[in-house]
């Protein structure tokens, strides 16, 4: 039943009002001579694909909007600077890259993440999951799905979605995720005091053989 009803991207999982653009197999891209002064001389050309590939899907989302194409800079955390009016996330990893944007009137925040499809280095668990996770994880029956590496993603999603609206750090452990398998959906209960983000957030997952994927909003 989990296979026959799988989401298999992240454009498959955005909510109403949200565009998406992505890229599968090999990242393409080009940058504004501002996008690539963001980029230190000694960045690899594995990353500078990525970055490329993640501004150019920003834009294509963009357009999809009817928002001209500008250069993208970044925060004092690296987080994408968007034009007025609009709200969105970028992600990227080995082979996947995806940016979703939204009008505010539509969307306050999201934050979307890519993974790929394999088991965290040992030892990492125990740093993100608190004790109910952990215990879910271990009693997931989904074989095709590496729980603890979704469980990552969420909390990475819940991040890029939380930052732009409280401004200030989240700890893996301050937020407790809870999962429904059947409805490949998931909410993330925050236990860092909040001024203007919702103590619960609501989110979506999907997957492939090889990819894990995440979207979070509010």
């Amino acid at each position: 039943m989990m296979q026959e009803m799988a989401k298999t991207s992240i454009v498959d999982i955005v909510p109403d009002g949200v565009c998406c653009s992505e890229q599968v197999g090999t990242l393409y891209g080009n940058l504004f001579p501002d996008e690539a002064r963001l980029l230190s001389p000694r960045t690899v050309n594995k990353r500078r694909e990525e970055f490329a590939a993640g501004r150019t899907c920003a834009r294509k989302a963009l357009g999809m909007l009817g928002v001209p194409s500008v250069p993208l800079l970044q925060g004092e955390r690296r987080e994408p600077l968007w034009p007025q009016g609009i709200i969105g996330s970028i992600t990227h990893c080995n082979h996947y890259c995806a940016a979703t944007v939204a009008r505010v009137e539509n969307c306050r925040s999201i934050g979307i993440d890519a993974e790929l499809n394999e088991p965290l280095a040992p030892g990492l668990l125990s740093m993100i999951a608190r004790d109910r996770e952990r215990e879910w994880i271990l009693q997931a029956m989904e074989p095709s799905i590496c729980w603890d590496r979704l469980l990552f993603s969420m909390k990475e999603s819940v991040y890029k979605t939380w930052y732009p609206l409280e401004r200030c750090w989240l700890g893996f452990e301050d937020a407790e995720i809870e999962i429904d398998v059947e409805t490949q959906s998931f909410h993330a209960t925050l236990l860092a005091t909040t001024s203007v983000c919702p103590a619960v957030l609501h989110g979506a997952f999907g997957w492939t053989r090889s990819h894990l994927f995440t979207v979070v909003s509010v």
